[in-house]
């Protein structure tokens, strides 16, 4: 039980432990809060399997974490009486005061670190890295393949970043209400990346990793219920996920293999997610501001919609070009094409998807093969080979291999 209990205890407590010890002790000893959040869940992973789980394994972790930051900050005041007698300590004034892990307390310390970490002091790509590191507990190796480059320059980016952060006394608080609109932008992304790496990761030999999907969805919902950053963008983002979630159930089979969208068997289909993904899709309507979350939310609403009419895809077609219109991606243009060949035909898609080039990513393959199927089986195969020689996953080679096997 201990071996799938605390690795899920881990997702979800972590980053609350951090987040509470470090805006008790201050940014600048985030190390520290690390440190002891990674001992306690190190300290279960030792004593449950000999002792037996505790009744309340959350609340023996918050205490075990409490006792640790109290002998931690011993430690620290006897050094400095012993060491450097006429310092003043910096923490003596902390040990006076209880470290709070109740629920409110919780929730303030995650939604205040998110914004210390997505501060613009620091670059982009730090602000995320170190979000996913200490919000989402990722691996640095994870962190690293999400960026698409190496563990040495992850850890660099994030020593970068925490170094910045200190230099800047940046202290883990609520931003100024002028200042919510810039920094929430890198806070959603940092929530859309966790999202995907769950919904299809490339990077664990679980294809879907539905705890990632649930904590991105509850960090958003924590931004929903909050006035001072329950924006239509939140919204959007938060009606995005559930539409995706909802379709969870039905991605895999009773093998763990992944079934294509076409393929799933719809009565698995989550109809109350859908039904909350309409909710805050309605919610993110207010206002005049059209993000990519909204664009991208109205094309998973489509795609919960089980009828298979040109009016549907024709829909989802317009959406993706606005989409790309706001912001290009490869991976929106290769559906864009998809959707295309649902509206128009595959003759027309064929010639819009030969533009793309993306000849590094085994999708565009893969659609190739799919869109010359029936035209030019030939092709189809060259293609769908290609597309075998450079999948990343089992899960992706193996459904190559089917589509070439039919």
């Amino acid at each position: 039980m201990e071996q799938e209990l605390i690795p899920h205890l881990f997702r979800t407590e972590y980053a609350k432990i951090v987040s509470v010890l470090a805006r008790h002790f201050g940014f600048e000893q985030i190390e520290m809060a690390e440190d002891i959040a990674g001992e306690t869940f190190l300290t279960a992973m030792q004593s449950w399997p000999m002792n037996g789980t505790p009744p309340n394994p959350v609340a023996w972790l918050y205490s075990v974490a409490k006792n640790k930051a109290k002998n931690q900050i011993k430690r620290q005041m006897l050094y400095r009486e012993k060491v450097e007698p006429g310092l003043v300590n910096i923490t003596g004034s902390t040990f006076e005061h209880e470290i709070d892990l109740t629920a409110q307390n919780i929730t303030d310390s995650l939604l205040q670190m998110m914004f210390a970490v997505c501060n613009p002091v620091i670059a982009p790509e730090g602000q995320i890295g170190l979000a996913l590191r200490i919000l989402c507990g990722f691996g640095i190796a994870e962190i690293a393949d999400a960026f698409l480059t190496n563990k040495e320059t992850i850890n660099k980016r994030l020593f970068r970043a925490k170094e910045k952060l200190r230099q800047e006394k940046i202290k883990i608080e609520f931003p100024a209400v002028a200042t919510i609109e810039q920094r929430l932008d890198n806070v959603l992304t940092t929530i859309y990346l966790l999202f995907n790496e769950g919904y299809y990761s490339v990077n664990n030999d679980q294809t879907i990793r539905t705890e990632l999907c649930f904590e991105a969805i509850r960090l958003c919902t924590m931004l929903a219920e909050n006035p001072n950053t329950d924006q239509p963008r939140v919204s959007a983002l938060l009606s995005l996920m559930y539409f995706q979630a909802s379709r969870l159930n039905a991605r895999l089979d009773k093998n763990g293999g992944l079934v294509l969208y076409d393929e799933q068997d719809t009565a698995l289909w989550d109809t109350d997610m859908i039904g909350k993904g309409g909710y805050f899709l309605n919610r993110a309507s207010t206002g005049d501001q059209l993000s990519k979350y909204h664009l991208e939310a109205a094309i998973a609403y489509w795609g919960t919609q089980k009828t298979d009419s040109r009016e549907k895809w024709e829909t989802i077609l317009q959406l993706y070009n606005r989409l790309l219109q706001i912001e290009y991606s490869p991976i929106a243009a290769l559906n864009r094409t998809y959707a295309l060949s649902k509206a128009n035909g595959k003759t027309e898609a064929i010639i819009e998807a030969e533009k793309l080039k993306l000849t590094n990513n085994h999708f565009y393959y893969v659609l190739l093969g799919d869109l010359y199927s029936g035209i030019d089986n030939l092709r189809a195969r060259s293609n769908l080979k290609i597309a075998l020689s450079l999948a990343k996953t089992p899960t992706d080679r193996q459904i190559i291999l089917k589509k070439l096997s039919g």
